[in-house]
């Protein structure tokens, strides 16, 4: 069997204004990055093109290490509505470099269902990570000169809350004490680093609408508070204007193509855990305005993910979704009915049917809650069983939903040409979108939806500490944004070992923050944090490249 790398690395792409041509861009708006990719500017957006554009989220359930497939589904599901002659374009989230080398591989689809040149977009790409990066880097520079230079906005350096960055996972700079050295090497205090992607950057540079919109973002950045206890900004520093001249650049969307020739847009890519998890609101319009279905994603599965998404991304933007589409494999819900890893290609009835409800609550809440047309998709695997695929079926349909099966990691397109039809079928359908709380409610009321509604929870206990930020908050004016949930992945609770569908669960909040350039407020659950670690035997240790430049290992 070929793995992923090598796939791509036969694929015959298209050169790339052959790919703007058939997604209907003028050569006019394309800055070319090579043969095979390229940036899309920003005025296109204001070109009259579809304005009826169907936009289909690509959800999943709970993640296990068996794997569910989502981003290949996404574009193996675009190739699909291909096959099928429709229009469509697919919009998807850059790969960080800390996942390539670390233990989660790429970001760029699998099998005969990739978007290429894979080992750019999993590597430097178009270099929007690395602005992303320098702009964060230059807020914090700015912030600790500012102190340095005699502190004339009163900050205290033991209340300052932003972070550098570095796009890579180094739990050595977790925590870090800098500015030693005495002297001009600057003031002494206890700092640290996140990940690119968990930076407040990200988010604001996913949700921004336009340059102008991106600036107004970035002034609005609470670097930390004086020693009365008022926030500071990046406005404050005057560091708005330079931050946007770094990014201006990444802020145009970038264009390549799945192995199949279908455009594809991958563009931004904040955390699912501590941000919103959806590629940017720039792209997703982009994408809408020249086809006429856009397929995208949203990160970890449909509690954490898809909530944001629609809870987030489609409030702040007025977009409205058409479908969704929940994917699932049976090896992953037979591992959440209790099966170990190693034993997942035996049948085991006894074990799906106990895994199931985690699907189930997925699917009740995108067709319940949230009120939209959807549809499970089975990422289909040689060892599922009939018995098996016909007892999803079962249950799934108890709820009024279809499942299809998708072959699209053997079979590209031709493997979602089954799902194609139905998430056309359903585009169609009536559409009862709504949110799952309502902005005017207040910090805890909203949490306590998200707990209950979504997760299935019983309630919410907040720390004092907790408490305490959700009062000041509010005193600042932040209490009416939404809610940006970071939890663990895993499981619909805030215990990474519940998996399936746990009930009579209680959520503890033990931080509250705002973030407040990208709009919402961040509610921590659990250890989630926002710089990774390399596991024991990192990915990095199995990629290389010969003398040709050829490189291998990347998956």
């Amino acid at each position: 069997m070929k793995t992923d790398i090598e796939i791509a690395g036969e694929a015959r792409m298209k050169n790339i204004l052959e790919i703007a041509k058939d997604a209907n861009i003028d050569t006019s708006y394309i800055e070319q990055y090579g043969n095979y990719k390229a940036k899309i500017d920003l005025s296109l957006l204001q070109k009259e093109t579809n304005t009826n554009s169907k936009l289909i989220l690509v959800t999943a359930i709970s993640p296990t290490p068996a794997g569910e497939g989502k981003t290949t589904t996404t574009i193996g599901l675009a190739d699909g509505l291909r096959k099928i002659n429709k229009n469509v374009i697919v919009a998807l989230r850059e790969p960080s470099l800390g996942p390539v080398f670390g233990i989660k591989g790429g970001a760029a689809g699998g099998g005969y269902a990739q978007v290429v040149p894979m080992e750019d977009i999993n590597l430097h790409f178009t270099g929007d990570f690395h602005a992303i990066g320098a702009a964060n880097n230059l807020l914090a520079a700015m912030l600790d000169n500012h102190i340095f230079q005699g502190n004339s906005l009163n900050i205290d350096p033991t209340k300052i809350t932003w972070k550098r960055c570095v796009d890579m996972n180094d739990r050595q700079l977790r925590f870090v004490k800098d500015g030693l050295g005495g002297g001009k090497n600057g003031v002494p205090r206890d700092d640290g680093y996140d990940i690119t992607v968990a930076s407040e950057i990200m988010a604001v540079f996913c949700l921004a609408s336009s340059i102008t919109d991106l600036k107004k973002r970035l002034a609005k950045l609470i670097v930390g508070y004086t020693y009365d206890d008022k926030p500071i900004t990046a406005g404050d520093l005057k560091a708005e204007g330079a931050m946007t001249a770094l990014l201006k650049d990444a802020l145009k969307p970038n264009l390549v193509q799945t192995l199949e020739h279908t455009p594809a847009i991958v563009h931004g890519g904040p955390f699912a855990n501590i941000a919103h998890g959806c590629n940017s609101v720039i792209a997703t319009k982009m994408a809408m305005k020249l086809g006429d279905y856009t397929v995208t994603e949203a990160g970890f599965g449909a509690d954490l993910g898809a909530e944001k998404f629609l809870d987030i991304k489609c409030r702040l933007s007025g977009l409205n979704p058409s479908c969704v589409v929940l994917v699932a494999t049976i090896r992953a819900l037979k591992m959440h009915g209790g099966m170990e890893k190693t034993e997942l290609n035996t049948e085991n009835l006894v074990a799906l049917e106990k895994g199931l409800p985690n699907l189930l609550r997925h699917l009740s809440n995108m067709k319940n809650v949230y009120g939209l047309p959807t549809v499970v998709a089975i990422n289909k695997f040689p060892t599922d069983t009939d018995a098996e695929i016909n007892l999803v079926i079962k249950k799934c349909k108890e709820l009024g939903v279809n499942v299809v099966l998708s072959d699209v990691w053997a079979n590209g397109g031709n493997g979602g040409i089954d799902l194609a039809k139905e998430v056309v079928k359903l585009c169609e359908e009536s559409n009862n979108f709504n949110f799952s709380y309502e902005l005017d409610n207040t910090i805890e009321a909203k949490i306590e939806a998200i707990v209950k509604k979504i997760y299935g929870g019983s309630g919410v206990s907040f720390t004092p500490e907790a408490q305490e930020q959700i009062k000041k908050l509010t005193s600042l004016g932040f209490g009416n944004l939404p809610i940006c949930m970071a939890k663990t992945q895993y499981s619909f609770s805030d215990d990474m070992t519940k998996l399936g569908a746990p009930d009579n669960f209680v959520v503890t909040v033990r931080e509250v923050k705002v973030s407040a350039g990208a709009g919402f407020i961040v509610a921590l659950t659990g250890s989630i944090m926002t710089m990774p670690g390399l596991p024991k035997v990192p990915a990095a240790e199995k990629i290389d490249v010969d003398e040709n430049g050829k490189i291998t290992g990347l998956f």
